[in-house]
């Protein structure tokens, strides 16, 4: 319920952040589009005036003098052609006040007929000619920029921005210097002068290259409560985590309980069984039945004392100030010792052992015990998991790959391990499974022993292994120098 309460939370800041981001961009066109049409209108009242003076030039030289009396006269001549012939009756009084008000408009009449008659020759004018001149006269660089940033900074957009002028049929007819049309999603486009014809349009495109950090600054303010969240779903990842790793260290405590149980009852009983023997009478007066109880005891003894010290020396994981006694040993002769001791117990299986130590220089910088206790425990493991229906075979060897390196390895024909296994068979307390087998039992602490001994020494173990084709561990130390 928790993982999923964090999910959903998740999905919708996402969805939130994304339903703002578009909400801007939908602001940013609206704007950008609302101030391109805006200089789109005034570059087209621009060239209304601009035909407008014209005309009122041409009227000039039409009628001659300066502009105030040519507006007079073009005035006086429209009117009189515009109305009709018809006298007007006055009163001898010319200076009453229904004659000045008659003059009045009949000035009134004649301005708008003048102005009506000038609008007209200059739309003539604009549908005939504008489409001819040149854009670049009909909206400037200098003017299409002054008017953009004025409509953006109106509309509140002052970023910076990058235009070009395009002609439908020529292309580009000049752009700025930064303007990049390669991303057509940011480039907005206005029509410029829609009444020309649609072969020679001209549009006005722009960009703006910091539209992106534009957008991200105005959404900025959700990222942290982004930041939080995942925070606070990596919290409980991690609490999920630490809770099944509990429970786990919890089972392998469990199950390492009952196999030091099984460990340690199986010579306790023994040595019990035997100590009851010798209470009986027949038993002390005959010396072989006691040479062969006392064997049982003293072996069952030495297994005990090998469980307790295996126990015990796990204590360097825990125990960071603990100390070993590193001193110049023979590897060879360590690794010879422990072989000769374990002939016996191969034999006893019908196997053998074989020993190739073969390393020219076998000076290693160890803790003699634990380095006899690392061979050991690898020559253990062997005799455990080994197969049933061949006969068990072991191999030592080492040797020197270069000049600064010792290499022991320990092979074996036993029934192998998965690739799963391999990848932990070096942690505390872990165990391969051996199928339906119920004679296999451990503490799963030989391995992560072995490991934790071989760092310590400064060097490297690893495992080979093929399920039923046996096993082979190396380790390299560095050679005493």
């Amino acid at each position: 319920m928790m993982a999923c309460t964090f999910i959903g939370l998740l999905l919708v800041q996402i969805m939130y952040l994304e339903r703002m981001v578009k909400m801007r961009n939908a602001q940013f066109s609206e704007i950008v589009k609302r101030s391109m049409y805006s200089v789109a209108t005034m570059l087209e009242q621009n060239e209304t005036k601009y035909f407008l003076d014209q005309d009122l030039e041409e009227a000039e030289l039409m009628y001659g003098g300066s502009r105030s009396s040519s507006k007079k006269s073009f005035m006086a001549d429209t009117a009189q052609n515009a109305m009709p012939e018809f006298k007007i009756l006055r009163p001898a009084n010319f200076g009453t006040i229904n004659d000045t008000y008659e003059r009045k408009r009949e000035i009134l009449k004649g301005q708008y007929l003048y102005q009506k008659s000038l609008l007209n020759e200059v739309v003539l004018t604009i549908l005939s000619q504008a489409s001819t001149r040149p854009i670049s006269d009909r909206a400037d660089s200098l003017t299409v920029s002054n008017y953009l940033a004025s409509e953006l900074e109106f509309n509140g957009l002052t970023l910076p921005f990058e235009f070009a002028i395009v002609n439908r049929s020529t292309g580009v007819v000049y752009k700025t210097k930064d303007f990049n049309p390669e991303k057509p999603e940011n480039i907005y486009s206005q029509v410029l002068f829609p009444n020309d014809p649609l072969t020679n349009r001209n549009t006005l495109q722009v960009t703006f290259p910091t539209k992106s950090r534009y957008i991200f600054s105005s959404v900025k303010f959700l990222i942290p409560s982004l930041i939080f969240t995942f925070i606070l779903l990596g919290v409980f990842l991690y609490t999920i985590t630490m809770a099944f790793r509990q429970k786990k260290l919890s089972e392998i405590k469990n199950d390492f309980i009952n196999n030091m149980t099984h460990e340690l009852k199986t010579p306790i009983s023994s040595i019990s069984i035997a100590a009851q023997m010798l209470k009986d009478d027949s038993v002390r007066k005959s010396p072989a039945m006691l040479k062969q109880i006392a064997g049982v005891i003293n072996d069952e003894t030495n297994r005990l004392r090998f469980q307790v010290e295996k126990v015990l020396s796990m204590s360097l994981f825990d125990n960071k100030n603990a100390t070993m006694r590193l001193q110049d040993e023979d590897a060879n002769a360590i690794i010879d010792s422990v072989v000769n001791t374990f002939h016996l117990k191969v034999e006893k299986y019908g196997g053998a052992i074989d020993a190739r130590l073969d390393a020219e220089d076998p000076i290693v910088n160890v803790d003699k015990m634990h380095l006899t206790n690392v061979v050991f425990n690898l020559l253990d493991n062997a005799v455990k998991y080994r197969r049933e229906d061949v006969p068990l075979h072991l191999a030592v060897s080492t040797r020197n790959p270069d000049e600064d390196t010792l290499e022991i390895t320990v092979s074996d024909n036993g029934i192998g391990m998965k690739k799963d296994d391999l990848k932990r068979i070096f942690e505390k307390f872990y165990r391969v499974s051996t199928g339906n087998r119920h004679d296999v039992k451990g503490f799963g602490l030989g391995l992560a022993y072995v490991h934790k001994m071989v760092t310590l020494f400064g060097g490297t173990i690893k495992a080979e292994s093929e399920i039923n084709k046996g096993s082979k561990f190396i380790i390299t130390l560095p050679l005493y120098k």
